[in-house]
Protein backbone atom coordinates (compact mmCIF):
# COMPACT_ATOMS: atom_id res chain seq x y z
CA UNK A 1 0.00 0.00 0.00
CA UNK A 2 0.98 3.23 -1.10
CA UNK A 3 2.01 5.71 2.18
CA UNK A 4 -0.43 8.13 3.27
CA UNK A 5 0.58 11.95 2.70
CA UNK A 6 0.07 12.39 6.43
CA UNK A 7 2.62 10.03 8.56
CA UNK A 8 0.79 10.84 11.97
CA UNK A 9 -2.02 9.04 11.01
CA UNK A 10 -0.07 5.96 10.95
CA UNK A 11 1.34 6.27 14.36
CA UNK A 12 -2.21 5.61 15.85
CA UNK A 13 -4.06 2.22 15.01
CA UNK A 14 -7.48 3.73 15.31
CA UNK A 15 -6.65 5.81 12.06
CA UNK A 16 -5.43 2.95 10.23
CA UNK A 17 -8.56 1.96 8.32
CA UNK A 18 -9.04 5.60 7.56
CA UNK A 19 -5.79 6.06 6.68
CA UNK A 20 -5.75 2.53 4.02
CA UNK A 21 -8.94 3.61 3.11
CA UNK A 22 -7.76 7.41 2.03
CA UNK A 23 -4.69 5.67 0.46
CA UNK A 24 -7.14 3.32 -1.71
CA UNK A 25 -9.23 6.66 -2.59
CA UNK A 26 -6.28 8.17 -4.04
CA UNK A 27 -4.96 5.45 -6.04
CA UNK A 28 -8.61 5.14 -7.21
CA UNK A 29 -8.88 8.46 -8.37
CA UNK A 30 -4.97 8.50 -10.37
CA UNK A 31 -6.45 4.85 -11.44
CA UNK A 32 -9.90 6.86 -12.43
CA UNK A 33 -8.19 9.97 -14.01
CA UNK A 34 -5.44 7.26 -16.32
CA UNK A 35 -8.66 5.51 -17.46
CA UNK A 36 -10.56 8.52 -18.51
CA UNK A 37 -7.27 10.25 -19.85
CA UNK A 38 -7.02 6.99 -21.87
CA UNK A 39 -10.92 6.83 -23.27
CA UNK A 40 -10.19 10.73 -24.30
CA UNK A 41 -7.14 9.74 -26.32
CA UNK A 42 -8.76 6.63 -28.46
CA UNK A 43 -11.56 8.95 -29.23
CA UNK A 44 -9.06 11.60 -30.74
CA UNK A 45 -6.85 9.21 -32.54
CA UNK A 46 -9.53 7.12 -34.03
CA UNK A 47 -12.23 10.18 -34.60
CA UNK A 48 -10.81 13.75 -34.60
CA UNK A 49 -7.05 13.53 -35.82
CA UNK A 50 -6.32 14.48 -39.65
CA UNK A 51 -3.03 14.00 -41.71
CA UNK A 52 -0.49 16.74 -42.41
CA UNK A 53 2.54 17.08 -43.71
CA UNK A 54 5.15 17.92 -42.11
CA UNK A 55 7.49 20.17 -44.07
CA UNK A 56 6.50 23.31 -45.61
CA UNK A 57 5.35 23.37 -49.02
CA UNK A 58 2.98 25.13 -51.86
CA UNK A 59 0.66 23.87 -53.94
CA UNK A 60 2.30 24.09 -57.34
CA UNK A 61 -0.84 22.10 -59.23
CA UNK A 62 -4.18 21.43 -58.29
CA UNK A 63 -5.55 18.20 -60.55
CA UNK A 64 -8.88 16.13 -60.24
CA UNK A 65 -6.59 13.57 -58.93
CA UNK A 66 -4.00 14.75 -57.09
CA UNK A 67 -2.37 18.59 -55.54
CA UNK A 68 1.24 18.71 -56.52
CA UNK A 69 3.20 19.71 -53.62
CA UNK A 70 6.43 21.62 -54.30
CA UNK A 71 9.01 21.32 -51.86
CA UNK A 72 12.60 23.61 -51.89
CA UNK A 73 14.03 25.70 -54.81
CA UNK A 74 13.68 25.20 -58.27
CA UNK A 75 16.75 24.92 -59.77
CA UNK A 76 18.21 21.86 -62.13
CA UNK A 77 16.27 18.56 -62.95
CA UNK A 78 13.24 17.78 -59.90
CA UNK A 79 12.87 15.17 -58.24
CA UNK A 80 9.30 13.99 -58.04
CA UNK A 81 7.80 11.63 -55.40
CA UNK A 82 4.75 9.61 -56.43
CA UNK A 83 3.33 8.79 -53.30
CA UNK A 84 0.96 5.31 -52.94
CA UNK A 85 -2.43 5.60 -54.29
CA UNK A 86 -3.72 2.68 -52.06
CA UNK A 87 -5.82 4.21 -49.53
CA UNK A 88 -3.37 6.67 -47.49
CA UNK A 89 -2.46 10.09 -48.35
CA UNK A 90 0.65 11.04 -49.16
CA UNK A 91 1.90 11.96 -45.34
CA UNK A 92 3.60 8.81 -46.25
CA UNK A 93 6.41 10.24 -47.97
CA UNK A 94 6.08 13.56 -45.53
CA UNK A 95 5.58 12.17 -41.77
CA UNK A 96 6.97 13.66 -39.27
CA UNK A 97 9.65 17.02 -38.80
CA UNK A 98 12.74 14.66 -38.17
CA UNK A 99 11.26 11.78 -39.84
CA UNK A 100 9.95 12.37 -43.66
CA UNK A 101 11.36 11.05 -46.50
CA UNK A 102 10.91 14.82 -48.61
CA UNK A 103 13.01 16.38 -45.69
CA UNK A 104 15.81 13.42 -46.16
CA UNK A 105 15.93 13.99 -49.62
CA UNK A 106 16.42 17.98 -49.12
CA UNK A 107 18.67 17.82 -46.46
CA UNK A 108 20.94 15.65 -48.92
CA UNK A 109 21.72 17.43 -51.62
CA UNK A 110 17.99 17.44 -53.44
CA UNK A 111 17.16 20.92 -53.70
CA UNK A 112 13.91 20.50 -55.71
CA UNK A 113 11.03 17.87 -54.27
CA UNK A 114 7.70 17.70 -55.64
CA UNK A 115 5.00 14.98 -54.12
CA UNK A 116 1.89 14.10 -55.58
CA UNK A 117 -0.76 14.49 -52.60
CA UNK A 118 -3.70 12.38 -53.90
CA UNK A 119 -7.01 13.01 -53.26
CA UNK A 120 -9.63 10.62 -51.90
CA UNK A 121 -12.20 10.16 -54.37
CA UNK A 122 -15.62 11.56 -54.39
CA UNK A 123 -18.41 10.06 -56.49
CA UNK A 124 -18.27 11.56 -59.66
CA UNK A 125 -14.15 9.86 -59.58
CA UNK A 126 -16.18 6.10 -59.46
CA UNK A 127 -15.33 5.60 -63.26
CA UNK A 128 -11.79 6.69 -63.07
CA UNK A 129 -8.73 4.60 -64.73
CA UNK A 130 -5.52 3.93 -64.26
CA UNK A 131 -5.40 6.20 -67.65
CA UNK A 132 -6.38 9.64 -65.93
CA UNK A 133 -4.04 9.09 -63.18
CA UNK A 134 -1.45 8.16 -65.81
CA UNK A 135 -2.39 11.42 -67.55
CA UNK A 136 -2.06 13.86 -64.28
CA UNK A 137 1.37 12.46 -63.88
CA UNK A 138 2.61 12.79 -67.08
CA UNK A 139 0.85 16.64 -66.69
CA UNK A 140 2.96 17.56 -63.09
CA UNK A 141 5.82 16.33 -64.75
CA UNK A 142 5.44 18.38 -67.89
CA UNK A 143 4.65 21.34 -65.37
CA UNK A 144 8.08 20.47 -63.59
CA UNK A 145 10.02 21.45 -67.03
CA UNK A 146 9.24 17.44 -69.03
CA UNK A 147 12.08 15.44 -66.78
CA UNK A 148 12.26 14.11 -63.36
CA UNK A 149 14.27 12.10 -61.39
CA UNK A 150 11.07 9.82 -60.16
CA UNK A 151 10.55 7.94 -57.12
CA UNK A 152 7.63 5.78 -56.68
CA UNK A 153 6.64 4.33 -53.74
CA UNK A 154 4.49 1.22 -53.38
CA UNK A 155 1.69 1.17 -55.79
CA UNK A 156 2.82 4.99 -56.59
CA UNK A 157 6.07 2.25 -57.66
CA UNK A 158 4.27 0.52 -60.93
CA UNK A 159 2.52 4.14 -61.81
CA UNK A 160 6.35 5.34 -61.98
CA UNK A 161 7.64 2.52 -63.65
CA UNK A 162 4.58 2.77 -66.61
CA UNK A 163 5.31 6.27 -66.96
CA UNK A 164 8.84 5.81 -67.72
CA UNK A 165 8.28 2.69 -69.91
CA UNK A 166 5.46 5.04 -71.90
CA UNK A 167 7.77 8.35 -71.90
CA UNK A 168 11.03 7.18 -71.56
CA UNK A 169 12.92 11.03 -72.22
CA UNK A 170 10.58 12.71 -69.08
CA UNK A 171 12.42 10.46 -66.78
CA UNK A 172 16.40 10.96 -65.46
CA UNK A 173 16.26 8.70 -62.86
CA UNK A 174 14.29 5.95 -61.38
CA UNK A 175 13.86 4.47 -57.50
CA UNK A 176 11.51 1.63 -57.09
CA UNK A 177 10.67 1.10 -53.35
CA UNK A 178 8.50 -1.74 -51.78
CA UNK A 179 6.90 -1.07 -55.47
CA UNK A 180 5.04 -4.22 -57.00
CA UNK A 181 6.42 -4.99 -60.30
CA UNK A 182 6.34 -8.27 -61.16
CA UNK A 183 3.66 -9.18 -58.84
CA UNK A 184 3.53 -13.11 -59.48
CA UNK A 185 7.05 -13.18 -57.55
CA UNK A 186 7.30 -14.12 -54.15
CA UNK A 187 4.58 -15.60 -51.40
CA UNK A 188 3.51 -12.43 -50.05
CA UNK A 189 0.29 -12.01 -47.68
CA UNK A 190 -1.19 -9.66 -50.97
CA UNK A 191 -0.57 -11.93 -53.39
CA UNK A 192 -2.54 -14.99 -51.41
CA UNK A 193 -5.39 -12.94 -50.70
CA UNK A 194 -5.70 -11.21 -54.30
CA UNK A 195 -5.53 -15.19 -56.30
CA UNK A 196 -7.58 -16.54 -53.31
CA UNK A 197 -10.30 -14.39 -53.75
CA UNK A 198 -12.82 -14.47 -56.70
CA UNK A 199 -12.76 -10.73 -58.74
CA UNK A 200 -16.81 -11.08 -57.37
CA UNK A 201 -15.37 -10.18 -54.20
CA UNK A 202 -13.69 -7.23 -54.99
CA UNK A 203 -16.72 -6.17 -57.28
CA UNK A 204 -19.17 -6.44 -54.51
CA UNK A 205 -17.12 -4.33 -51.95
CA UNK A 206 -16.85 -1.73 -55.00
CA UNK A 207 -21.10 -1.77 -55.21
CA UNK A 208 -21.08 -1.31 -51.43
CA UNK A 209 -19.30 1.69 -51.64
CA UNK A 210 -21.48 3.18 -54.13
CA UNK A 211 -18.89 2.67 -56.87
CA UNK A 212 -16.03 3.36 -54.78
CA UNK A 213 -13.12 1.32 -52.75
CA UNK A 214 -13.93 2.60 -49.44
CA UNK A 215 -10.98 3.31 -47.68
CA UNK A 216 -12.95 2.36 -44.18
CA UNK A 217 -12.87 -1.34 -46.06
CA UNK A 218 -9.35 -1.49 -46.67
CA UNK A 219 -8.34 -0.27 -43.62
CA UNK A 220 -10.23 -2.88 -41.99
CA UNK A 221 -8.53 -5.57 -44.06
CA UNK A 222 -4.60 -4.08 -42.90
CA UNK A 223 -6.08 -4.45 -39.71
CA UNK A 224 -7.22 -8.04 -40.34
CA UNK A 225 -3.75 -9.08 -41.40
CA UNK A 226 -2.32 -8.22 -37.77
CA UNK A 227 -5.26 -8.86 -35.36
CA UNK A 228 -3.64 -9.26 -32.53
CA UNK A 229 -1.26 -6.19 -33.21
CA UNK A 230 -4.18 -3.67 -33.83
CA UNK A 231 -7.05 -5.16 -32.16
CA UNK A 232 -5.07 -5.86 -28.44
CA UNK A 233 -1.64 -4.57 -28.47
CA UNK A 234 -2.25 -1.12 -30.27
CA UNK A 235 -4.55 -0.48 -26.81
CA UNK A 236 -2.26 -1.46 -24.88
CA UNK A 237 0.44 -0.11 -25.38
CA UNK A 238 -1.67 3.00 -25.81
CA UNK A 239 -2.78 2.68 -22.16
CA UNK A 240 0.67 1.88 -20.99
CA UNK A 241 2.24 5.32 -22.07
CA UNK A 242 -0.67 7.26 -21.56
CA UNK A 243 1.12 10.08 -19.45
CA UNK A 244 3.81 9.81 -21.43
CA UNK A 245 4.09 13.07 -23.88
CA UNK A 246 6.59 11.98 -26.40
CA UNK A 247 5.00 8.50 -26.99
CA UNK A 248 1.85 10.39 -27.29
CA UNK A 249 3.10 12.81 -30.18
CA UNK A 250 4.56 9.74 -32.08
CA UNK A 251 1.39 7.78 -31.66
CA UNK A 252 -0.88 10.74 -32.69
CA UNK A 253 1.27 11.37 -35.95
CA UNK A 254 1.05 7.77 -36.76
CA UNK A 255 -2.84 6.98 -35.90
CA UNK A 256 -3.32 10.73 -38.19
CA UNK A 257 -1.74 9.01 -41.10
CA UNK A 258 -3.06 5.49 -40.62
CA UNK A 259 -6.87 6.03 -39.16
CA UNK A 260 -8.06 8.48 -41.61
CA UNK A 261 -7.57 6.04 -45.20
CA UNK A 262 -8.54 7.81 -48.78
CA UNK A 263 -11.66 6.37 -51.06
CA UNK A 264 -10.17 5.05 -54.60
CA UNK A 265 -12.43 4.86 -57.46
CA UNK A 266 -14.08 1.34 -58.20
CA UNK A 267 -13.19 0.92 -62.08
CA UNK A 268 -9.77 2.01 -61.16
CA UNK A 269 -9.53 -0.41 -57.93
CA UNK A 270 -10.85 -3.34 -60.28
CA UNK A 271 -8.70 -2.59 -62.73
CA UNK A 272 -5.27 -2.72 -60.57
CA UNK A 273 -7.21 -5.86 -58.95
CA UNK A 274 -7.63 -7.67 -62.44
CA UNK A 275 -4.98 -6.60 -64.28
CA UNK A 276 -2.10 -5.71 -61.98
CA UNK A 277 -2.28 -8.04 -59.57
CA UNK A 278 -4.24 -11.49 -60.84
CA UNK A 279 -2.72 -10.91 -64.40
CA UNK A 280 0.38 -9.27 -63.82
CA UNK A 281 -0.05 -7.78 -67.07
CA UNK A 282 2.71 -5.09 -66.45
CA UNK A 283 5.47 -7.82 -66.16
CA UNK A 284 4.40 -9.43 -69.18
CA UNK A 285 4.38 -6.82 -71.31
CA UNK A 286 0.42 -6.82 -71.79
CA UNK A 287 -0.86 -3.82 -69.85
CA UNK A 288 -2.08 -0.78 -71.97
CA UNK A 289 -1.38 2.67 -70.51
CA UNK A 290 -2.33 5.73 -72.43
CA UNK A 291 -2.90 3.56 -75.74
CA UNK A 292 0.34 1.74 -76.22
CA UNK A 293 1.33 -1.61 -74.15
CA UNK A 294 3.47 -0.85 -71.83
CA UNK A 295 6.87 -2.59 -72.68
CA UNK A 296 9.51 -1.92 -69.48
CA UNK A 297 12.25 -3.23 -71.64
CA UNK A 298 11.88 0.70 -72.71
CA UNK A 299 13.12 2.11 -69.12
CA UNK A 300 16.78 2.71 -69.89
CA UNK A 301 17.45 5.34 -66.86
CA UNK A 302 19.64 4.48 -64.06
CA UNK A 303 17.42 3.00 -61.48
CA UNK A 304 17.35 1.67 -58.26
CA UNK A 305 15.52 -0.80 -56.44
CA UNK A 306 14.57 -0.77 -52.80
CA UNK A 307 12.78 -3.76 -50.61
CA UNK A 308 12.32 -4.25 -46.91
CA UNK A 309 13.32 -7.71 -45.95
CA UNK A 310 10.08 -8.45 -43.66
CA UNK A 311 8.19 -6.96 -45.72
CA UNK A 312 4.86 -8.81 -46.13
CA UNK A 313 3.00 -6.13 -48.19
CA UNK A 314 5.21 -5.98 -51.50
CA UNK A 315 8.26 -9.01 -50.77
CA UNK A 316 11.64 -8.65 -52.04
CA UNK A 317 11.31 -10.44 -55.18
CA UNK A 318 8.17 -8.43 -56.64
CA UNK A 319 11.03 -5.36 -56.43
CA UNK A 320 13.85 -6.43 -57.27
CA UNK A 321 12.95 -8.90 -59.91
CA UNK A 322 12.17 -5.63 -62.15
CA UNK A 323 15.76 -5.78 -63.07
CA UNK A 324 15.27 -8.79 -65.06
CA UNK A 325 12.46 -6.79 -67.27
CA UNK A 326 14.05 -3.58 -67.34
CA UNK A 327 16.55 -2.12 -70.28
CA UNK A 328 18.68 -0.46 -68.23
CA UNK A 329 22.43 -1.63 -68.04
CA UNK A 330 23.08 -3.78 -65.55
CA UNK A 331 26.15 -1.32 -64.12
CA UNK A 332 23.11 1.28 -63.43
CA UNK A 333 21.08 -0.69 -62.27
CA UNK A 334 21.05 -0.96 -57.88
CA UNK A 335 19.09 -3.85 -56.11
CA UNK A 336 19.18 -3.33 -51.87
CA UNK A 337 17.52 -5.01 -49.47
CA UNK A 338 17.22 -3.21 -45.99
CA UNK A 339 15.92 -4.06 -42.62
CA UNK A 340 12.24 -3.78 -41.95
CA UNK A 341 8.75 -4.16 -43.54
CA UNK A 342 6.94 -2.19 -46.01
CA UNK A 343 5.98 1.01 -44.39
CA UNK A 344 9.09 1.71 -42.52
CA UNK A 345 10.73 1.69 -46.24
CA UNK A 346 9.34 4.96 -46.51
CA UNK A 347 8.84 6.54 -42.95
CA UNK A 348 11.08 4.64 -40.68
CA UNK A 349 13.59 6.12 -38.99
CA UNK A 350 16.51 3.99 -39.63
CA UNK A 351 15.78 3.47 -43.09
CA UNK A 352 15.10 7.17 -43.49
CA UNK A 353 18.56 8.14 -41.30
CA UNK A 354 21.03 5.03 -42.87
CA UNK A 355 19.40 4.24 -46.34
CA UNK A 356 17.86 7.19 -47.96
CA UNK A 357 20.34 9.86 -47.65
CA UNK A 358 22.78 7.52 -50.03
CA UNK A 359 19.67 7.25 -52.66
CA UNK A 360 19.72 10.46 -52.71
CA UNK A 361 23.13 10.98 -53.74
CA UNK A 362 22.83 8.15 -56.22
CA UNK A 363 20.03 10.25 -57.51
CA UNK A 364 22.33 13.60 -57.64
CA UNK A 365 24.85 12.27 -59.40
CA UNK A 366 22.67 10.82 -62.39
Amino acid sequence: MTQSKDPSLLSVPAFWPMAMAATMLEEGTGLYAKNLKFVEEEIKIHGELRPELATPNQMRLDLRTMVLRDYGKPGGIPTLIDAPHAGHTAMIADYFKGQSLVETLLANGIGHVALTDWKSATADMKDLEVDNYLAEITVAIDDLGGRVNLVGLCQGGWMSAMIAARFPDKVNSLVLAGAPIDTDAGNGSIKKMVHQSPASFYEELVALGGGLMKGKYMLQGWKNMHPEQHYIQDHVDLYEHINDPAYLAKEETFESWYENPIDLPGRWYLQVITQIFKENRLAKGEFVGLGRKLDLHNITCPTYLLAGADDDITTPEQVLDAAKYIGTAKDHIVQKTVPGGHIGLFMGANTLREHWPQIARWIGAQ
